[in-house]
């Protein structure tokens, strides 16, 4: 047995101990064999860590025969955009400008220069509403990349993009986007050799790392920074439900700029690209959100965010879970990770039928 990061998981991967939520509720039972959906699932419930049976899966990669004609793909068409090129530089620059200030903060206690670097990412979002979107870019842009600083980045511009569609003011929307860029400046704080230990930690060794919210408020308190920044830092993992941690709140307990980044978080680990897989299929994403997030998240903000990435696709080519090829049409409001799907002369209701899904944007 040994414990490995949920971002480490393969499909196969044998679950050697209960997983359980915060509030002791069994998520994963002990035996159960992992699958794509299993692991996204474990995400979608804020699980860091597993433990799982010591014999690898076995994986099988298929070559692919590069001689045959090859279709332009949804990321292609993406990552060749003259504002995705743009973004990406943007990015990698302002992620190492970000990764060094706040390393100095975690190891030196230097000053957080907020401002600073809250700029450089709301530069990075001027693009408005043109295409290919924020989510887009982001979701096309990396390969796996399991870096603190990377997902941080990644929430603050989904949070970003979240409090615009909330339709928050210009100071609300900074806002917002303050507080998912510095939510997880706690895990720099909880000692590598805790996090990397691959046996079973011990009582204090598990409640060092879900301390990391409660680490993260207690740095943000000796900055010069908004209460909502330090909220947002030590609430992001609090539920609706009150099932979250570290202090089980629920509901408008809850700072609502911390509601935001906990939905952004979340989005952000479900979506990401895995070692054995390229970034997931937001609709797959979605789904899970439909069948148990309405009651863990704030229903009105995850209810707008998850309209508005479903209208960004609208028109887009995908592929379903039988091979067939077609465009998105149309959305189902009831139903919003089951469109309208136009394959041919047909059109495909998948809210009318339960066995097909969305399998990839093409």
């Amino acid at each position: 047995m040994k414990r490995i990061s949920t971002l480490e998981l393969f499909p196969g991967m044998i679950i050697a101990e209960d997983v359980l939520s915060f509030d002791r509720h069994l998520i994963m039972a002990k035996g159960t064999e992992l699958n794509d959906n299993l692991i996204t699932r474990l995400d979608l419930h804020g699980i860091l860590t597993v433990y799982v049976e010591d014999s690898p899966p076995q994986i099988t990669v298929t070559p692919t025969d590069l001689t045959l004609p090859q279709t332009i793909s949804y990321k292609d068409r993406v990552q060749n955009s003259p504002e995705f090129k743009k973004f990406k530089e943007d990015y990698e620059h302002n992620l190492g400008t970000f990764k060094d200030a706040m390393n100095q903060v975690a190891e030196r206690n230097l000053e957080l220069d907020v401002d600073g670097l809250l700029e450089n990412i709301l530069g990075m979002v001027s693009i408005g509403s043109s295409w290919p979107g924020v989510l887009d870019m982001l979701q096309n842009m990396k390969d796996f990349d399991d870096s603190t600083f990377t997902h941080s980045m990644n929430v603050g511009l989904i949070c970003n993009v979240l409090a615009k569609w909330l339709k928050l003011t210009p100071a609300q929307v900074e806002m917002a986007t303050a507080c998912g860029l510095f939510h997880d400046i706690g895990k720099l704080k909880i000692p590598h050799a805790i996090i990397t230990k691959p046996g079973k930690l011990d009582p204090k060794e598990y409640a060092q790392i879900q301390r990391h919210p409660i680490l993260g408020y207690q740095m943000l308190m000796q900055q010069k920074v908004d209460d909502h920044i330090r909220n947002a830092a030590l609430m992001h993992h609090e539920r609706s439900d009150g099932s979250g941690y570290p202090m089980r709140l629920s509901g408008n307990q809850i700072d609502p700029y911390a509601r935001i980044v906990a939905i952004a978080d979340i989005y952000d680990a479900m979506t990401a690209a895995r070692v054995y897989r390229g970034p997931l299929c937001p609709f797959r994403v979605i789904e899970m959100f439909e069948q148990e997030g309405f009651q863990r998240y704030d229903v009105e903000f995850l209810l707008t965010f998850l309209e508005n990435v479903v209208n960004t696709y609208l028109q887009t080519p995908c592929k379903l879970n039988d091979n067939r090829e077609g465009t998105i049409v149309f959305v189902n409001k009831e139903k919003l990770s089951r469109p309208i799907v136009q394959c041919g002369a047909n059109y495909v209701n998948l809210k009318d039928f339960p066995d097909l899904h969305i399998q990839e944007l093409i």
